[in-house]
């Protein structure tokens, strides 16, 4: 018999699960987005920092700036990150539940379909705005005169220059990233847990199980989706209008000036934020489920 959940449990778990998983594993985000960001000609003609690899990235921001250098730019993270979770398994819970045949059961092409639904709705109402504002604060700690004051004055300043478009930027490069990695990452843990319940008999995982196949998950995304997340920090920087014409140009010029290998730049960093991200997600998603069910 499949468990069946209120649209509102899933909102409460998936925001929960965000929020905790935004919390921990930002330092690697932000490691992250900076080494996109400095293969870009206008980062380094303005005099941005240039970083050998991801550990110096994180070893010089924390001598630089303490230990508050790696956390700039987590409060629209970390709202988005619950905002965007509670979006993602509110949706993907929705469509799946539609998409089960009589029995119950799903296939793997409806699996991802449904998480490519929740990946693209997630991306447009949520993930962009945050992101953009998210990316810009890394951006702007990266220059030799900082312009920022924080999150609202980051924002206030991107509508005055843009209009709301500005910190919508780069939103189709963002729904293709926030849908592939739905797709892929929901269909695989959704296969590897139907794995497991087949074998061990019971719908109701112990967390050592969620944690790991959460952890598989997550692999799997990284390298299925870089591409799509090299050219949305690209776009979503504050030299992207002086750069790139859309996601398709910045995708051939990153890859004509930098080599193929750059759409795969910064996969080191955003592995190990995937990898535990996923796992914790999921972890937290599915105990809270619990809770919430009352078992």
């Amino acid at each position: 018999m499949v468990q069946k959940d209120s649209a509102v449990h899933s909102l409460i778990a998936g925001t929960i699960a965000g929020a905790v998983e935004g919390a921990i594993t930002y330092p690697t985000e932000l490691v992250k987005t900076k080494i996109q960001l400095q293969g870009s000609q206008q980062y380094l003609a303005q005099g941005g920092h240039k970083y050998h690899g991801p550990i110096d990235c994180a070893t010089t921001t924390f001598k630089t700036q303490g230990i508050s250098g790696l956390y700039r730019g987590l409060t629209p993270m970390l709202l988005g990150n619950a905002a965007k979770a509670g979006v993602r398994f509110l949706t993907y819970d929705t469509v799946k539940a539609q998409l089960r045949d009589e029995r119950g059961k799903l296939t793997m092409a409806r699996m991802m379909l449904a998480g490519l639904c929740a990946g693209v709705i997630e991306g447009g109402t949520v993930v962009a705005p945050s992101e953009t504002i998210k990316t810009r604060l890394i951006h702007d700690q990266c220059m030799p005169k900082p312009r920022y004051h924080g999150m609202v004055d980051c924002i206030q300043q991107a509508v005055q220059k843009d209009g709301i478009r500005g910190i919508y930027r780069g939103v189709v490069p963002v729904m293709a990233r926030q849908g592939a990695n739905s797709c892929v990452r929901f269909a695989s843990y959704d296969t590897l847990k139907q794995i497991v319940v087949s074998y061990t008999g019971t719908e109701t995982l112990p967390f050592a199980y969620s944690f790991g196949l959460g952890m598989a998950a997550g692999i799997i995304t990284v390298y299925a989706t870089m591409p799509f997340d090299v050219v949305k920090t690209r776009m979503q920087s504050l030299s992207a209008s002086l750069e790139y014409k859309n996601s398709l140009h910045c995708a051939w010029k990153v890859a004509s000036s930098e080599g193929v290998q750059a759409l795969w730049k910064g996969a080191t960093p955003r592995l190990s934020r995937l990898m535990f991200s996923g796992a914790i997600v999921f972890a937290v998603y599915e105990e809270t489920m619990k809770v919430l069910r009352g078992k």
